[in-house]
């Protein structure tokens, strides 16, 4: 099973083999669940889960191991897998509750950072539209810094790192999305305030480049030639390859400017300390 720690998931192989075996013979189907052991009941959910692909049955069968059979090994192993089918089946709040009470029970336990995990994705997943309400990109942040700095030496922390990155760059295209609608109704002000946020709070996003152009274009908007000149420098300092740039370079020389670093605005103290190095 993908996600799962590498020694949760030889368990499981092996369990399953056992459960393939023995699928046809009397199954906890046939009686009440009562009758049958925490074992045969967990790896009859399993069954459902990766066999029958039956991922609501496979829930019941966890629940129950876990409610018949409390503070038992098999307990353990069925929450987390009840956080795991949950998340499968999209029911993200539901596998919050689970994988947290995981972390409550097992704080210890060689599955924490999978419960952690989890937490974090049942979030993350949930984030596809730059226009939707950006709460849950917060909160996705929030569980993968835990999953990043309390479990560095897992094998979730690689790619909690990356969902990291694509989550902080989401709420950057958040800003750059709202900032364009601004420039589009010429509202030089409030679009310049977006497009200043990517560049202050986001500067290591891939919206950096357009915010700086933006910016050049709404601080000639706004007749702030200074501005618009540092903007420019920024931006061709780091970004020459890329086409906002010649398109600020373009937009600049229209007014007879060129980039380079003038004033003394916020984009001075940050050209100061990004290209001089003075960070006092």
């Amino acid at each position: 099973m993908a996600g799962v720690s590498s020694g949760a998931a030889r368990k499981l192989g092996l369990a399953l083999l056992v459960a393939s075996v023995t699928a046809c013979a009397s199954t906890p189907k046939q009686l009440p669940l009562e009758n049958y052991t925490a074992e045969q009941i967990f790896k009859r959910g399993e069954l459902e889960l990766e066999v029958n692909k039956k991922p609501k049955d496979a829930l019941t069968y966890f629940q129950e191991a876990e409610r018949l059979y409390p503070y038992t090994e098999w307990a353990k192993r069925a929450l987390i897998m009840q956080a795991f089918t949950l998340h499968q089946t999209k029911n993200y709040e539901e596998a919050r509750v689970a994988a947290q009470r995981y972390l409550d029970f097992y704080p210890g336990d060689e599955d924490a950072a999978y419960a952690q995990y989890l937490m974090a994705l049942s979030y993350y997943d949930q984030i596809d539209l730059v226009g939707r309400d950006q709460g849950l990109t917060f909160q996705a942040l929030q569980a993968l810094r835990v999953v990043i700095e309390q479990y560095p030496s897992s094998e979730y922390a690689k790619s909690a790192l990356l969902k990291f990155d694509l989550a902080f760059d989401h709420l950057a295209a958040k800003e750059m999305e709202i900032g364009r609608y601004y420039l589009k109704q010429r509202h030089y002000t409030a679009a310049l305030n977006r497009f200043r946020v990517v560049v202050q709070d986001y500067q290591t996003t891939t919206q950096t480049a357009e915010a700086l152009e933006r910016l050049v274009e709404c601080y000639l908007g706004l007749g702030l030639n200074d501005e618009a000149q540092t903007a420019g420098a920024i931006l061709g300092y780091n970004y020459q390859a890329s086409p906002f740039y010649q398109d600020a370079f373009n937009l600049l020389k229209k007014q007879g400017l060129s980039p380079e670093a003038k004033g003394t605005s916020w984009l001075s103290t940050i050209y100061r300390q990004m290209i001089k190095g003075e960070w006092l």
